[in-house]
């Protein structure tokens, strides 16, 4: 283990053991990352900090959940400016595992979720999923935790770790935290820096359609197909969006809703802008 400013950073799994060992008697609140930081991953941290006597944060870009015509090599690494946001930020401890000693050779052992994953952005990208609750439950088992944080713009990833932490009875609680926006409505992404400032400006759209489907909504309409086009109009005022899927499902199991039922509903998005894959989503209400 290495000493960083207040902030100890930790590289193996073996080392990793040390810490939570001499943390033994702490309540811990882990928040997971990719890197790349924003405020939304440091609104994290903040949240975490009130919440338990220490805070972890990971620092992995995890390949597992990366398909083969994916982004994996050009995801930004920005260790350095990582390390200085989260000393700022009051973080604890920095797990930075190396792939290699995370997942060891011969490594073959996966997650599935056989419902939840399937649609959306588990449709649209295959495999995805699994990558994500494997490296998930890998982490959960070796910082274990009491707490653990992630952002509801990923409402699909954060939902199916949910289910994944009461299925396997792990003793963890999930706290899904809001999506912080820039002040033009867009949500905080680490792939936001991939968008010329032409690009980034028209992808204040993407909120604002979603915010027309939430007024839609509250005058009445419950019907999604109502609620897409609502969004979609917004959208279509600009040629350099291709939605790749908008879709209005139950907030607690991401299904459709039952006609006339009184289930809360969400509209999750996904859609490229000059070649950016984007995503995005809202909570509408009830569907009474």
């Amino acid at each position: 283990m290495a000493k960083g400013i207040n902030l100890e950073l930790v590289k193996s799994p073996e080392d990793l053991g040390l810490l939570r060992r001499a943390w033994e008697h702490e309540r811990v609140a882990f928040v997971p990352t990719m890197g790349a930081l924003h405020e939304g991953h440091l609104s994290l941290v903040r949240q975490a900090k009130g919440l338990a006597d220490k805070v972890l944060v990971s620092i992995f870009v995890n390949p597992l959940q990366f398909g083969p015509q994916e982004d994996l090599a050009k995801y930004p690494r920005t260790l350095d400016d990582d390390l200085i946001l989260l000393r700022a930020a009051g973080a604890d401890a920095a797990f930075l595992p190396a792939t290699s000693t995370f997942y060891p050779a011969g490594f073959q052992t996966y997650v599935n979720n056989r419902e939840m994953s399937l649609g959306l952005c588990g449709k649209v990208r295959p495999g995805h999923f699994d990558g994500v609750l494997t490296v998930v439950l890998k982490l959960l088992n070796l910082v274990r935790p009491q707490v653990a944080l992630f952002g509801k713009k990923d409402y699909q990833q954060w939902r199916l770790i949910e289910t994944m932490v009461r299925d396997l009875s792990l003793p963890v609680a999930i706290i899904g935290a809001s999506t912080v926006r820039e002040q033009d409505g867009v949500a905080m992404s680490s792939r936001n820096r991939y968008l010329s400032p032409a690009l980034r400006a028209k992808a204040a759209l993407i909120y604002r359609g979603l915010i027309a489907a939430k007024a839609a909504y509250a005058l009445g309409s419950r019907d999604p197909e109502q609620l897409k086009v609502a969004f979609r109009e917004v959208l279509a005022k600009e040629p350099d969006f291709e939605i790749q899927y908008v879709e209005v499902v139950t907030q607690e199991e991401l299904r459709t809703p039952e006609p006339g039922g009184s289930e809360a509903l969400v509209m999750i998005i996904a859609c490229f802008l000059g070649g950016v894959r984007l995503i995005d989503n809202l909570e509408l209400g009830t569907s009474a």
